[in-house]
């Protein structure tokens, strides 16, 4: 059966041999009571590697940033994000719907807003309006092509943050194709947030989870925000040590995934009709298609005819993303499927 090139998501890919091994063998205890060993060491390790004082063990990325928003703000409160983000297109209006604040979304330059941008829509206090406590950010941004948000311009923004008394959350999904692009540690770039979420189910190879790390008070109340939104685990260890595996194994290979995306981004520059929309910086490749190739769903029907599957960015661009299951041939496949294509 002919291999599948499946370039809709980094979330597609499927645990390795060793990782396989590392869930059978993870001694497990109840997580929820606390004593899980193997969620213990993972959070153990992640506060180690993050630099914050604690952290915590969630089912998924949309979980993760709703405790931890809901541990920073009020009901009433308003969190100011770009709105390209992931917190806001993507989580089904998690934050607003279960912590009851309200959104105030910025248009960022792919994904990026600025302390300058943000400033002037900072509330003052006033008895008519919510409170501004909290700016999120998203590194790397989704949308934005998986483009690293630069460190200097976080900075900035948790400056601003602090002198409003008011909280940056990072959204730090794919926070390890950030650290492995530019070379700048995990703990340089959480120096710049309260509080943040990170995914391993996505280029880290994963099978499920995502962490949350911040202050100790805060941890305290993400972990029971997560038992009051039914993400209380039991043993779980078995997907703690898919995550341990991860982080020991899958974070400097992710160098590999950018450098199949940039040979890919080559793929998309020499096919006529189509056109990259972001730069590549990650993992991700964002391109728009010429009508003259037929609309986007026929589109997306040819690559799926030929065994490459890819999705879409919006309601205009189409992503493929690169991830541990593709290698530079599938690559090659892609770049004849698209050759292959003619005007309609």
């Amino acid at each position: 059966m002919p291999k599948v090139v499946d370039l809709r998501s980094d979330t597609v890919t499927r645990p390795v041999a060793g990782m396989r091994q590392a869930i059978a063998d993870a001694v497990v205890g109840d997580d929820v009571f606390g004593d899980d060993p193997t969620v213990l060491e993972l959070e153990q390790r992640v506060t180690s590697l993050l630099g914050t004082e604690a952290a915590v063990f969630v089912p998924s990325g949309t979980m993760g940033n709703t405790v931890a928003l809901a541990s920073i703000t009020r009901p009433g409160d308003e969190v100011i994000l770009d709105r390209q983000s992931h917190i806001f297109n993507n989580e089904v209006a998690a934050v607003p719907a279960l912590c009851g604040v309200q959104f105030n979304a910025l248009d960022g330059a792919d994904g990026v807003i600025t302390a300058e941008q943000i400033a002037p829509h900072i509330r003052p206090l006033n008895i008519h309006q919510p409170v501004s406590s909290v700016i999120t950010v998203e590194n790397t941004h989704n949308r934005g092509g998986g483009r690293v948000f630069p460190l200097e311009e976080m900075r900035r923004i948790k400056e601003l943050a602090g002198s409003h008394n008011m909280k940056v959350h990072l959204d730090g999904a794919r926070l390890a194709n950030a650290v492995v692009a530019t070379g700048i540690s995990f703990e340089t770039w959480t120096a710049c947030a309260d509080t943040v979420s990170m995914c391993f189910s996505k280029g880290l190879g994963a099978p499920m989870g995502s962490i949350v790390g911040g202050t100790g008070a805060t941890i305290d109340t993400a972990r029971k925000k997560r038992k009051q939104l039914g993400g209380g685990m039991r043993q779980v260890g078995v997907i703690a040590a898919a995550a341990i595996y991860a982080l020991d194994h899958h974070v400097e290979r992710l160098a590999t995934d950018h450098e199949n995306a940039v040979k890919l981004a080559g793929v998309i520059e020499a096919t006529e009709g189509l056109e990259l929309a972001r730069s590549v910086e990650t993992n991700m490749v964002i391109f728009s298609v010429d009508p003259s190739l037929g609309s986007l769903e026929s589109f997306l029907q040819s690559l799926r005819e030929q065994n490459v599957l890819a999705g879409l960015s919006g309601p205009l661009l189409v992503r493929m993303v690169t991830h541990l299951d593709i290698d530079s041939s599938d690559i090659d496949h892609v770049a004849e499927v698209l050759g292959s294509l003619k005007p309609r």
